[in-house]
């Protein structure tokens, strides 16, 4: 039985063939790679991985870090375009084809067929004459030493490496693209990616659906309005739409316990009994940010609603807890009172 001496050392003599294979591909890299981003660049369809095998996984990786980094990219499986799924295949769209060997049955019977529909045909390969390499419009080789495996036959080396080339042709795309953090958080909106460059303005209720009083209106007008909207809040603004302060649910609570006459109170001024200068967000305040706020408030206690407003002081929209809730943002704090 091996030792766990042994087990490491193994696994460290793969990582150490593996990481020179990529380190390889520094030196190698050539002009044919330039030619293959502004080609990319310049395609008016989309990139095409086809392989099969190992590099079949590996083809599928590559297209889905191009699709999620602005290149529109899907990946065909070679026996599956023999037998009709070629039919994807367009004049405008770019064929990435991937074999180590270059000859690969399925890839080379599909090779002249896309060149008869017209396709830019890059690909990667280990053998620069290669059929594959031959029947290409750009090569980007792939050259190891050796596989990782002790036999030298297991793709191991040879699809770490053409990973790591697609990769890089990524992101070589991202950058001559300026394809920027809220473009893959809009290919991304699930999770923390996509809720980590959510807007105010994305959850927020606008419009009809804001709810603002005058601070010359009466309590009883008010009630209308909050009751209305379903917020339990409303901004108040002056003649000229500044927010001046807003209204809650609370506020109204309050002064009803301390009134003794109920005409005299609905006939009060919104003025009167509002909060002034209440916390706000704008617009293109991120959400994550508008959740800190909410737990981090000077009374240290939860913020359950936040008015928008605009760079004139307008409220422009209202966001709500459970806005933020609903879309998948937590609270740190104790929430009992939403």
């Amino acid at each position: 039985m091996s030792s766990a001496k042994d087990i490491l050392n193994i696994a460290r003599e793969v990582l150490e063939i593996e990481a020179l294979a990529i380190s390889e591909q520094i030196p190698a890299l050539n002009q044919n790679f330039v030619k293959a981003v502004k080609t990319i660049l310049d395609c008016k369809g989309r990139v095409i991985i086809i392989a099969i095998g190992k590099s079949g996984h590996i083809g599928r990786k590559i297209a889905a870090t191009l699709a999620s980094t602005g290149t529109p990219s899907l990946y065909i499986h070679p026996s599956e375009a023999l037998h009709g799924d070629l039919g994807m295949v367009t004049p405008n769209d770019v064929i990435l084809a991937l074999s180590h060997s270059g000859e690969s049955e399925e890839l080379n019977t599909l090779l002249p067929i896309i060149r008869k529909i017209g396709s830019v045909i890059l690909c990667m390969t280990g053998k620069e004459k290669s059929t594959l390499a031959r029947m290409s419009d750009i090569v980007i080789t792939i050259k190891i030493k050796k596989e990782a495996d002790p036999n030298n036959l297991a793709p191991t080396s040879s699809t770490t490496a053409t990973l790591a080339m697609g990769d890089a042709l990524a992101v070589a795309l991202i950058e001559k693209r300026k394809f920027t953090a809220q473009d893959f958080a809009l290919l991304h909106p699930g999770g923390n990616i996509g809720r980590s460059f959510i807007q105010v303005k994305d959850l927020m209720h606008s419009g009809d659906s804001n709810p603002v009083i005058n601070a010359e209106d009466h309590l009883k007008e008010a009630l209308i309005i909050i009751t209305s909207k379903g917020l339990g809040v409303a901004s108040v603004v002056n003649n000229r739409n500044k927010l001046m302060g807003i209204l809650t649910d609370g506020d109204i609570r309050r002064i009803l316990l301390k009134s003794e006459n109920v005409d005299e109170l609905f006939n009060l001024q919104v003025k009167n009994i509002m909060t002034k200068d209440p916390i706000t967000v704008n617009p293109d305040t991120f959400c994550s940010e508008a959740v800190r706020i909410m737990e981090d408030n000077r009374k240290h206690r939860l913020i359950t609603v936040i008015p928008v407003i605009d760079k004139k002081s307008s409220p422009v929209g209202m966001i709500h807890i459970h806005d933020l809730i609903r879309r998948g943002f937590s609270f740190k704090k104790d929430s009992s009172n939403i």
